[in-house]
């Protein structure tokens, strides 16, 4: 009986200590989007960057295909919209668009 106990408190040890240290980096990259997201807002109220809704307006007809995703990085000082897309033979694409001018500034496949 005593040994059990002394095993299910090891258990119960040893799975705290490992919802910590998964816990934490989450914690911490949910802290990093919500800056992120804040930072954006920001700076599409303040006309620094146009809306994603503006990109898309604007480059739809461009795309060599369908969105599949979409996310906002800032690279060397200036936000670039990465845009997922697959065309109709399943390709992907990665197209990198200027968050200022609506730009695309190149297209990879990938």
């Amino acid at each position: 009986m005593m040994r059990l106990r002394t095993h299910a408190k090891l258990l119960t040890a040893a799975f705290v200590a490992t919802a910590l240290v998964v816990a934490a980096p989450l914690a911490h990259g949910r802290d990093r989007d919500d800056r992120q997201r804040d930072e954006v807002r920001r700076a599409v109220e303040a006309g620094e960057i146009r809306s994603l809704a503006d990109i898309i307006a604007g480059v739809r007809d461009k795309l060599p295909g369908e969105v599949a995703g979409v996310e906002i990085e800032r690279e060397d000082g200036h936000w670039i919209y990465e845009f997922r897309v697959i065309d109709g033979s399943g390709h992907l694409f990665e197209v990198y668009i200027d968050a200022r001018t609506g730009t695309i500034e190149r297209i990879k496949e990938k």
